[in-house]
């Protein structure tokens, strides 16, 4: 069910514009909180100026049911400039830690960005949340604005987030069919009852992020 929420605009992205943006890029973060899959976050690419509507329906990711961002995401990428998502591995998470990942992620996907010819150094990132995590990954410093609750009010970041959730969602969703005692299908890699019952019979797969999961008997490969 979804809940009822103000829709979100481009009142944010436009005063950025004034002040001297030539772009906003949106960017929000999805499965951070998963034991399983990769940390991915999606980017959209707005010029607050143009006048293409905001795809209807459009809220943030989480407010979405699962059909409603299967049925936004393509209209929320066709109606930014450009889009991307770029994901950090399981393994990288255990490795550096989520919050590195984030950066991570973010930088690949601001490289896709640059690599099809969007201009990432004229632009400002708003970046959903309170806490920069992006500018400790980038090697060129760029032009960060945080805000909390973005994904919630500004198209920009909801935009980026339904992109983001879909796409990690079908990334989870084809690892199903290897290995589907997990229920990634429809659990995600969240830590559902299926899930966690699943890696305690089963031990964790080589698409878990091993170090978030604390018990001996879920970590030890039967």
């Amino acid at each position: 069910m979804e809940i009822a929420v103000s829709d979100p605009t481009l009142t944010v992205e436009r005063g950025l514009e004034r002040r001297g943006a030539s772009l906003v890029i949106g960017i929000d973060e999805v499965g951070r909180g998963a034991l399983a899959g990769p940390v991915a976050v999606g980017l959209c690419v707005i010029r607050a100026s143009r006048r293409a509507p905001i795809p209807a329906g459009l809220r943030d990711s989480k407010m979405l049911s699962e059909a409603a961002r299967e049925r936004i995401a393509p209209l929320a990428a066709d109606w930014a400039l450009d889009s991307a998502v770029g994901l950090a591995s399981p393994q990288e998470v255990d490795e550096l830690g989520i919050i590195a990942c984030l950066g991570l992620a973010a930088k690949r996907g601001l490289g896709l960005l640059y690599g099809r010819g969007v201009d990432v150094a004229g632009s400002v990132i708003l970046l959903d949340g309170s806490h920069d995590w992006l500018a400790p990954a980038l090697s060129t410093p760029l032009n960060v604005v945080t805000r909390v609750k973005a994904d919630r009010d500004c198209a920009s970041v909801a935009a980026a987030s339904v992109v983001a959730k879909v796409h990690r969602d079908r990334l989870m969703i084809d690892r199903h069919a290897d290995t589907p005692h997990y229920g990634w299908d429809s659990n995600k890699g969240y830590g559902s009852t299926v899930h966690m019952e699943a890696i305690a019979a089963h031990g964790p797969s080589d698409f878990h992020r091993r170090s978030w999961l604390k018990e001996p008997a879920l970590v030890s490969t039967p």
